[in-house]
């Protein structure tokens, strides 16, 4: 019995130091409670800072699908993914219907993919690939391709060169 006693209070000790320690790791996984710690930072992209954190991903989402469709040929996808006046020819300009077969009579896909490929950036009302297009004071002339917001949704507005 004196044994029994003994392995009791030999066990008190550990007990009470786990109970700290689970006490001290539930503490310092709780949020803090500084406002300039816990402040919202804009949410960061491959593509720009964007202020509200459901447009980023509403963006990324978009620009993946978009860079799939455009890598699969799939017409139906992208069809549905463009503004209803898709830019694809500034001389002369063209616009709307046409454009897959402008892109096919004129080998642009593998341009295309490789424009959708690059980081977008905003430029006005537009993110815009590649970056250099958007600089200020630059001539860029090579292709451009451009979305933008149309009745809360991403859509796919241009892609021209020039």
């Amino acid at each position: 019995m004196s044994q029994s006693r003994t392995d009791f209070a030999l066990m008190r000790p550990r007990f009470s130091n786990c109970l700290v320690l689970v006490a001290a790791l539930t503490l310092a996984a709780c949020p803090s409670t500084n406002p300039k710690k816990d402040a919202k930072k804009p949410a960061k992209t491959d593509t720009h800072v964007v202020n509200d954190e459901t447009e980023a991903i509403d963006f990324q989402a978009f620009l993946g699908r978009l860079r799939k469709a455009v890598a699969a040929h799939d017409v139906n996808a992208l069809a549905a993914m463009m503004t209803v006046d898709f830019g694809y020819r500034l001389e002369p300009v063209a616009s709307g219907p046409g454009v897959f077969q402008y892109w096919d009579e004129k080998g642009l896909w593998v341009e295309l993919q490789a424009v959708v490929a690059e980081r977008f950036v905003q430029k006005d009302a537009y993110m815009v690939a590649p970056p250099q297009f958007a600089e200020a004071g630059a001539t860029y002339n090579g292709y451009r391709a451009g979305i933008r917001r149309a009745n809360g949704s991403w859509k796919f507005a241009y892609f021209v060169n020039g």
